[in-house]
């Protein structure tokens, strides 16, 4: 059920509060945080960051669960619910998925040619700015250039020096999952850009947090 802006504006006039916003884009690019981590991000104090999010955890739009540590207690740690998904909508999915069914009965498969033709020229668009002689250098300006379309994207080197790209948002999460193949097709743009690459696509989903993860690895 598409979400109304209605919807939207009600909750934005509640979070609409000093540091609200940065704390849900801080856990929205994560699979949950501690209230420490929080305020090293934020810089606040341990009790300024945890009365705000007690405050969002009684509205509904925080949920805690336990992360066990090495030595202690559990620590507990706050998550997105998807009462604020309505925060992070996809880009004219419904009017899009519409417009796709009616072609293909109109055509067999137009829907898939209209879709690979979206990522051929979507390809050609970001090759402008995803530039560089190194892979971490492409990664980079792939990663920012996703970001700025919605993406919530961000490049990440592990401590074996493996590269990655990871995604917390993808607009076109409805497209993808009406048409599967659609995951084919951003992977293939993906190893275009980065000059061959290969890349590995996974999704991990806790509660209301997804992860797209892109491993990178020579070939």
């Amino acid at each position: 059920m598409p979400y109304k802006v209605t919807d939207r504006l009600k909750i934005l006039r509640k979070i609409s509060r000093p540091h609200w916003f940065e704390i849900i884009e801080l856990i929205k690019c994560s699979h949950g945080m501690s209230v420490n981590e929080l305020a090293e991000k934020m810089g606040m104090s341990y009790m300024g960051v945890k009365k705000h999010c007690l405050a969002m955890h009684k509205l509904g739009y925080l949920e805690t669960w336990r992360r066990p540590v090495e030595v202690g207690r559990p620590e507990k740690i706050y998550r997105l619910t998807g009462k604020l998904d309505c925060l992070f909508p996809g880009i004219g999915n419904d009017l899009s998925l519409k417009i796709l069914e009616s072609a293909a009965q109109l055509e067999p498969n137009v829907a898939e040619k209209l879709l690979f033709a979206f990522f051929r020229d979507q390809t050609r668009g970001l090759a402008k700015v995803v530039t560089g002689d190194s892979v971490q250098v492409r990664a980079e300006k792939l990663a920012s250039a996703r970001n700025k379309m919605g993406y919530y994207s961000k490049c990440t080197v592990n401590q074996e020096g493996g590269l990655s790209i990871e995604e917390y948002h993808n607009p076109l999460q409805p497209l993808f999952d009406r048409y599967p193949e659609l995951v084919r097709m951003e992977t293939l743009m993906f190893q275009k850009l980065l000059n061959g690459v290969l890349v590995d696509r996974s999704v991990d989903k806790v509660a209301a947090l997804t992860r797209y993860r892109f491993d990178l690895s020579p070939r």
